[in-house]
This record gives C-alpha cells, sequence and structure tokens, in this order.
C-alpha cells in the first residue's frame, strides 16, 4: 500500500522534531554542567591544579585558619583505580563467555548462557550493593584483612556489574564476522583453538575493544552499588584492603549538605563536569575505534 505525501510529511516532522528535542537536551545539559562547573574555577578563583593535583580537602575551612581546600586528586585516583581493576577483571571473562558462546557452547548452551548473563545488567545497583555490602564486605574482612570497606570489594562489585556489556558487545562482534574467514582458516588445517585465536579474535578486535570501553565508561559513572562497599574514606589508597572514595560517592553524599552557589557545592558540580568530559573522550574513543573497524 502506498503512502500519501501528507502522511510521509506528518511522519517526517514527528521524527524531525523528536530528534530536535533530543539534541537541545543533550545540549543544555551539558551547558548547564558546564556553567556550574567552571563556577569554581572563574568565580571562586580555585586553581585547575589545585582541583586535580591536590590531597588536601577542607571545602568549609574559614579563612582565619587557612581558607578553604579543595583537592580533588583522592577521588579522581578513587574512581581510575576502581573503574580499572574492574575492567580488568570483568575482561577475560566476558571475552571468555562470548567465545564459548559464539565458537564452542552447543545450541542448548547458547540460549542459556547469554540470557543469563545478559539479566545481570537488569538487576539494579541498590541490589548489587546490599549483596557486597551482606556478603562479599564480611568475607573480605574475614579472610583477607582490614575493615571489609575496600577498594577489594569495591572493584569486585563493580566488575560484576560490568562483565554483561563487556560479553555481549563481544559476543555481537564475533557474530558479525563473515563466515568466510572460518571456513578459509579450516580448508587452510587451522584447528578450532588456532581459529578462534588467530583469525576470529583478531578480526572482531574493533568491537571487543569497543566493549571494554564502554564497560569502564559503565564503570566511572556507578555510584550507589561501588559507594555502599568501598568505605568512602577521603585518601589514596595504598593497598587493595585499604577503603576508597570516588568522584561519584562524593558527589552523592556531599551534595544534600550544601548550599547553591558555595564554594562546596561549586567543587562537587566540578565532579560533576569531569565526568561528563570523561563520558564524551569514551564516547569518542569508541568512534574512533568503531571507525577505524570499518577500515579494516
Amino acid at each position: 500500500m502506498r503512502r500519501s505525501g501528507s502522511g510521509l510529511s506528518w511522519e517526517r516532522g514527528l521524527l524531525l522534531a523528536c530528534a530536535g528535542l533530543v539534541i537541545v537536551l543533550t545540549v543544555s545539559i551539558i551547558v548547564f554542567i558546564s556553567t556550574k562547573g567552571l563556577a569554581t574555577f572563574l568565580v571562586n578563583r580555585v586553581s585547575p591544579a589545585e582541583f586535580l593535583l591536590s590531597t588536601e580537602w577542607a571545602p568549609d575551612r574559614p579563612a582565619e585558619q587557612g581558607g578553604p581546600r579543595v583537592g580533588g586528586l583522592p577521588y579522581i585516583l578513587g574512581s581510575v583505580a576502581v573503574s580499572v581493576l574492574a575492567v580488568m577483571v570483568a575482561t577475560p571473562l566476558g571475552l571468555s563467555g562470548a567465545v564459548f558462546a559464539v565458537e564452542v557452547a552447543p545450541r542448548w548452551g547458547q540460549r542459556v548462557l547469554q540470557p543469563a548473563l545478559e539479566m545481570l545488567a537488569g538487576i539494579p545497583s541498590v541490589v548489587y550493593g546490599w549483596m557486597g555490602l551482606t556478603v562479599l564486605v564480611p568475607f573480605v574482612r574475614e579472610h583477607a584483612g582490614g575493615l571489609g570497606f575496600s577498594l577489594l570489594a569495591g572493584f569486585l562489585v563493580l566488575s560484576v556489574m560490568v562483565l554483561p556489556t563487556i560479553f555481549t558487545v563481544s559476543a555481537d562482534s564475533l557474530r558479525a564476522l563473515p563466515p568466510d574467514l572460518k571456513e578459509a582458516a579450516y580448508a587452510l588445517g587451522s584447528t578450532r583453538w588456532q581459529t578462534i585465536r588467530r583469525v576470529l579474535l583478531p578480526a572482531a578486535r574493533s568491537g571487543i575493544i569497543a566493549g571494554v570501553v564502554l564497560g569502564l565508561a559503565r564503570a566511572f559513572g556507578e555510584a550507589l552499588a561501588v559507594q555502599m562497599v568501598i568505605g568512602n574514606t577521603r585518601k589514596i589508597p595504598t593497598s587493595l584492603l585499604d577503603p576508597v572514595t570516588t568522584l561519584t560517592s562524593a558527589i552523592t553524599m556531599d551534595m544534600p549538605y550544601t548550599v547553591m552557589g558555595s564554594l562546596w557545592n561549586n567543587v562537587l558540580w566540578s565532579m560533576a563536569l569531569l565526568l561528563l568530559l570523561m563520558s564524551c573522550g569514551f564516547i569518542v574513543a569508541i568512534k574512533l575505534i568503531a571507525r577505524r573497524g570499518v577500515k579494516l
């Protein structure tokens, strides 16, 4: 059935309106967070070097005692440590699961494994945090030492949360490969594992790397589950058993107790701006990886 020209114009106009609304909302959020985040440096005259490199945190200290200090280095290093370690644990597990589901498991195994791992992505963050608080933290305290609230508990909980992302993207990348690659490898006498290791994984590397970057982006943005198990101590960790804090934890804990427009409040917005810039960097990295994958 052919549609009338007026019907197509109406549908096209609706799609354009929805796309325009999404663009306006995205730009508005970026402008709002940027305006709030830059107030620390433009209004309160805090140097970016102090915010990024200092470890001294006293945003409400009066002037007669030396004035406020808003060093965010412990938060930045805490976020980096928790996120990177979580991805280092989740990447081999997710990639191995993807190879098994796509190339090794029988059909019934594929039908069970992938939905089971994808269900992990649908579990609310507070459930992960509650399980980590009641099971993992006491286990770490009894068998590894320390208080249990630690960098170790944080990245273990986070690794389970980013595992479905890495697994799903890696599995989709392996499935998208042309069957000619596998058939050519078998025709040359390669075994199944030689084909997987030397042909399929290198051919799907751009998609696998994109999955890892997506998992890292998810890890940086996670707040609640990590906050419940890391101890939220403002110091740079020196071991896996030390309590730590992250940018997201600082924002969620301190934002309700600050006055809008104060230095303390503006610094929290600066942390939000830093997280936004990190997310934009991850998106650019994924675009570059995808573009490079198309050229391969």
